[in-house]
């Protein structure tokens, strides 16, 4: 592949970097607070509290994304009472149907690690907050939650990772996101190497950078320190 190649159809890489990162950032955003709740029940005491998450954690997580991702864009379709939904508009859209099949995937897995990180707040702390005349509300909200900040957000970081590479399954459903836009480009150049291993690189771009931004907010957060006690 020459220069010329390269530098012709390099905004059409941009464009569709762009488009993977508008599906990430807004699926893990939009499914961390969807986790949040989910997570908080899965960890109490209470049955009944936590059935109803563990089934839905169970199937987002025991079921691949890609069949997941097919549910949500050719079987809702079946049903009219989707159809002559107001949600139709956006159902029928590719891009939306990825967002939410997204969103619903990844907070399972947020879920998990929330559930986990709240179980790992050292129970002294908990035991103190509730000395001073705190709620379990208000210990939940001013303890244990922000300590499940600092304790999960290495895990959260990996998740974000995971989802950067599994929103290639996007392309699927006639998404342009990166690999989309890698497997257009080959069809009309017949470089397929030279372009997959471009749209490869600008993974790579794009996950070492997420990773130094994680690094220097668990930095900020001092997350080895809160680990370490």
């Amino acid at each position: 592949m020459t220069w010329e190649t390269f530098i012709r159809w390099l905004p059409s890489f941009v464009d569709g970097a762009w488009l993977t990162l508008q599906l990430v950032g807004v699926s893990v955003v939009a499914g961390l607070i969807l986790a949040l709740p989910l997570g908080i029940a899965r960890s109490s005491r209470h049955l009944a509290v936590r059935a109803l998450p563990y089934g839905y954690i169970f199937f987002f997580r025991g079921t691949p994304l890609l069949v997941q991702l097919f549910l949500v864009y050719y079987g809702m379709a079946q049903f009219d009472v989707v159809r002559q939904s107001v949600l139709w508009p956006y159902l029928r859209d590719p891009y939306w149907c990825a967002i939410l099949t997204m969103t619903l995937h990844t907070a399972a897995y947020i879920a998990e690690i929330i559930r986990g990180a709240i179980q790992n707040v050292p129970h002294g702390e908990v035991e103190a907050a509730r000395a001073l005349g705190m709620s379990r509300s208000q210990a939940l909200w001013h303890v244990i939650l922000p300590r499940a900040t600092r304790i999960g957000l290495p895990a959260y970081s990996n998740e974000v990772i995971l989802m950067l590479k599994a929103s290639a399954l996007a392309s699927t459903v006639t998404l342009l996101e990166l690999t989309g836009m890698a497997r257009k480009i080959a069809a009309r150049t017949y470089l397929h190497e030279e372009m997959f291993l471009t749209a490869g690189l600008i993974y790579l771009l794009i996950a070492f950078v997420l990773m130094q931004g994680f690094k220097l907010l668990e930095r900020w957060l001092r997350v080895d320190a809160c680990q370490g006690r």
